[in-house]
């Protein structure tokens, strides 16, 4: 089973008005009329259920209304936290909304859940897993009411997209970490036994939930800044890799050019950067921690980017598949590609929710 750890399903859905049920080509001929500024789309249902993706770590992710020129929450932007709230659950219930109007797609919150969806993949009807996300933590008024969205199905929480109330997010490059109110929300989180997602913390947050959080962590969405370094504190250093592996955490790959290639920018032609420069990511992170167990993929396919600026072979999220056969290309055994595209993710899940 394929997992694909980090897609803005619903946010897609409610800023740009994707009808996620049409194929590829009818959301291209739509957009194409009315274009986004997310580019080229290259995720739809049918296009998850192609590639034979089984699981998706689904997003509730708004958009801090300085980095977005959105009149109104709407369209998934915010100025305070209330409006923050209020966008996330619109996207939450549209999550509630596609599981319980589609019988094959499910809300996975427990290891039941999992195990169903995993059985269900040999299947002529095969599950679409969704496990919610909440990607910057300003939805979350107060610490205290992380105990709701628990309650509502969100497993994971990565605290900053960008700056919260909670912790300093990476694109600033702030050296701030965690404030006193983000401290009191770990502890919540650990005690439900929400999973911690690394993704988009500043440095300094990422090296304070390292040494501190009690709970899992995961990084769904980052790549390694020794191959990367020019988006800074965006990519991983090597030596939170090392301390994410020994945490026993998992660290998705994103699959945006600009965080794939040295010095890539947005827009820089799409054939410049290779499914070569995805897997020297997965290798690298291999190479420091000496097993295929703590890296996946997290692709954020049109999470902010489209088509022009993933791989050259990439059309869509049904072509995942070609890491795979890529890393046995390399040599990877069948075991570690089948981990890497997807064990692994599975595994963490399912120790966390034993």
């Amino acid at each position: 089973m394929i997992v694909d750890a980090h897609l803005d399903l619903a946010y897609c859905a409610l800023r740009y008005g994707r009808d996620l049920f049409l194929t590829l080509e009818e959301a291209r001929r739509v957009e194409q009329a009315r274009p986004t500024d997310n580019g080229w789309p290259t995720v739809t249902i049918p296009t998850l259920r192609q590639g034979q993706i089984g699981l998706v770590f689904s997003t509730l992710f708004v958009m801090p209304q300085h980095m977005n020129d959105v009149p109104d929450n709407k369209k998934q932007a915010y100025r305070t936290a209330a409006q923050a709230h209020t966008a996330a659950s619109q996207q939450l219930d549209y999550y509630h909304r596609l599981a319980d109007t589609h019988g094959d797609i499910r809300l996975v919150t427990s290891a039941a859940d999992l195990r169903d969806v995993q059985a269900s993949q040999t299947t002529d009807n095969p599950l679409l897993g969704l496990v919610v996300l909440m990607e910057g933590a300003d939805p979350i008024r107060e610490p205290a009411e992380v105990e709701m969205w628990y309650e509502r199905g969100v497993r994971l929480i990565g605290p900053a997209w960008d700056d919260t109330a909670y912790a300093a997010g990476a694109w600033r490059g702030t050296q701030e970490g965690f404030t006193k109110k983000g401290w009191e929300l770990l502890e919540r989180m650990a005690e439900l036994k929400l999973i911690l997602d690394l993704t988009h913390l500043g440095e300094q947050g990422v090296t304070e939930a390292l040494e501190r959080y009690d709970g899992r962590i995961v990084a769904t969405h980052s790549n390694c800044r020794t191959i990367a370094p020019h988006v800074e504190q965006r990519n991983l250093t090597d030596d939170h890799i090392r301390l994410l592996g020994e945490r026993g955490g998992v660290m998705g790959m994103v699959l945006y050019n600009r965080f794939l290639k040295k010095g890539h920018g947005k827009g820089e032609r799409k054939e410049l950067v290779t499914l070569d420069h995805v897997v020297a990511h997965v290798d690298h992170v291999c190479q420091l921690l000496g097993t295929a167990d703590h890296v996946a993929i997290g692709s954020d396919f049109d999470g902010g980017f489209g088509w022009a600026d993933i791989p050259a072979e990439l059309n869509s999220a049904a072509d995942l598949h070609l890491i795979g056969n890529k890393l046995a290309e390399r040599g990877y055994a069948a075991a570690e590609v089948a981990n890497i595209m997807g064990g692994n993710w599975v595994r963490l899940l399912a120790e966390t929710w034993a």
